[in-house]
């Protein structure tokens, strides 16, 4: 397949900071164009707002794809899914972050900073951004349920029974 060079967002809360810099060491290496939407230290923050960065960043078309990364992948991961066109997946093997690409249409990587190390993350990283969705029909239309899905409940408020208690 043809190498297309893209728009990458990379954001990481406190926990994520230490492994952002191999991160966008690998982006940059890809030959892909980066964006640090920080953050830029150890400082305490709040991953939903890092999340809330990089669904920006992909809504507004400064970046084609996105890496998140918290201290387990999952906090991020849920608040990235929030948002409207975002399809976010915790990756901490190679097989999950290719298949999530050309089977679910994965436009931001979630890594759990705690959990994999910065030789995992790079071959993680350089497996997503090297994979492309497979167009295969039964991947659209199962893509397309996921957006529809969207569409149905996207405007609603959590629930009693969605919060977590």
């Amino acid at each position: 397949m043809m190498y297309h060079r893209m728009k990458v967002a990379v954001a990481a809360d406190h926990a994520g900071f230490p492994l952002k810099a191999r991160v966008l060491d690998e982006v940059r290496k890809l030959g892909h164009h980066v964006f640090d939407l920080g953050t830029h230290s150890t400082d305490a923050v709040d991953y939903p707002d890092y999340a809330r960065a990089v669904a920006e960043a992909l809504r507004d078309g400064a970046a084609d794809r996105a890496v998140l990364i918290c201290g387990s992948g999952a906090g991020a991961c849920v608040a990235a899914n929030k948002f409207r066109g975002i399809r976010a997946a915790t990756c901490h093997d190679t097989f999950s972050a290719h298949q999530g690409v050309e089977d679910d249409g994965v436009n931001v990587l979630c890594l759990g900073a705690r959990v994999i190390g910065p030789e995992l993350a790079g071959e993680l990283v350089r497996t997503y951004l090297k994979a492309h969705f497979s167009d295969i029909e039964r991947h659209r239309r199962r893509v397309r349920k996921v957006e529809q899905f969207e569409e149905e409940f996207g405007s609603e408020r959590a629930t009693a029974a969605t919060r977590p208690r």
